[in-house]
C-alpha cells in the first residue's frame, strides 16, 4: 500500500503559518517536473557510472546531514542544492539513494508529503520491530514520548492546557525556561511540529484562542503504540489489556502494512 499521510493543511491560521514557514525556505521550483523513464534513460547514457555513483553519494550525504534536525527534506531543495544539472535522472538517483539507505544504514526513505514532495528517513529496524526510536539519553525525546503517551491514552486529541498541566505535575513548567529542554512551549508547538512529531491545531470558535495536540505524521510512522501502552502499563502496574480501546488500536496499527518506500514516484 502506498503512503497517504493525512494532510497537515488545517484551515486554522496557526497550522497554516507553520506550513508556510516550512515551505518558505526555497519556493518549489516550478520548472521541475518529474522526468519520464525515457528522459532518465537518455540522461544516464550521457553520464559515466562513476558520475552517477558520485551524485548518489552526495544525495545520501545531504540527507544524513539534514536528517539530524528531523525536519522533512524538500525535493525542491534537493534539486537546487545537490542534483543541479543531474535533475533529468532524479528518479534513478533517488532509487539508488533509497537502496543505499536500506542496505548500508538500515534506514527507509519515505516521501511523507506527496503534495509538496517532502522526504524523511526512518529506522527500518525500529519500525519493523515496533520499538519507538526514543533515546532516553536524549531528554527531548523522553519529553516527546510522554506527550505522545498522553495524547494516545486520551483518544488521539488533547487540549493544550491538559498537556501543560501534565508537565507541571512532572515539575516541568512551560512558563519557565527548563535547564534541559529550554523553552518547553516552543519545543512542543514549534520544533516538534516542524519535525512532524506533533500537530498543533487551533480549535475553531474559541475565545481566547485554544489549541489541541495530535500525533504528527512522523510519530505515526516511527512510534509504536503497543510500546507506549506497555510503558503506561508498567507505570500504573496494570496489564496493557486493561485499556481495551487503546489496546485494540495499538495492536491493529502494529499489524497493518508498513509504509511503502514511495521515493520512486
Amino acid at each position: 500500500s502506498s503512503l497517504s499521510p493525512k494532510s497537515l493543511n488545517h484551515s486554522d491560521n496557526s497550522a497554516g503559518k507553520v506550513n508556510q514557514l516550512m515551505l518558505s525556505e526555497d519556493d518549489d521550483d516550478p520548472s521541475f517536473t518529474q522526468p519520464s523513464t525515457s528522459q532518465v534513460q537518455r540522461g544516464l547514457e550521457k553520464l559515466s557510472a562513476a558520475q552517477v555513483d558520485q551524485k548518489t553519494a552526495e544525495v545520501v550525504q545531504y540527507f544524513l546531514v539534514k536528517d539530524q534536525k528531523k525536519i522533512p527534506i524538500r525535493r525542491a531543495d534537493l534539486v537546487k542544492h545537490v542534483l543541479k544539472e543531474y535533475r533529468s535522472i532524479y528518479p534513478e538517483i533517488m532509487k539508488r539513494a533509497a537502496r543505499t539507505f536500506d542496505q548500508v544504514f538500515g534506514l527507509k526513505l519515505i516521501e511523507i508529503d506527496t503534495k509538496n514532495h517532502m522526504y524523511i528517513l526512518i529506522n527500518k529496524l525500529e519500525t519493523a520491530e515496533g520499538a519507538p526510536p526514543i533515546n532516553p539519553s536524549n531528554p527531548k525525546m523522553a519529553l516527546l514520548f510522554v506527550i505522545l503517551s498522553v495524547i494516545f491514552m486520551k483518544g488521539g486529541v488533547v487540549k493544550e492546557n491538559v498537556i501543560w498541566n501534565t508537565l507541571k505535575k512532572l515539575r516541568v513548567d512551560p512558563a519557565d525556561k527548563h535547564e534541559e529542554f529550554g523553552d518547553v512551549k516552543k519545543v512542543l508547538t514549534d520544533e516538534f511540529v516542524r519535525q512532524r512529531y506533533l500537530e498543533y491545531v487551533r480549535i475553531p470558535h474559541t475565545e481566547p484562542v485554544e489549541h489541541e495536540f495530535h500525533w504528527g505524521q512522523r510519530a505515526d510512522l516511527e512510534v509504536s503504540k503497543a510500546k507506549i501502552l506497555e510503558f503506561i502499563g508498567q507505570l500504573h502496574e496494570q496489564d496493557p489489556q486493561s485499556w481495551i480501546q487503546q489496546y485494540r488500536e495499538a495492536h491493529s496499527s502494529s499489524t497493518s502494512a508498513q509504509p511503502n518506500n514511495s521515493s520512486q514516484r
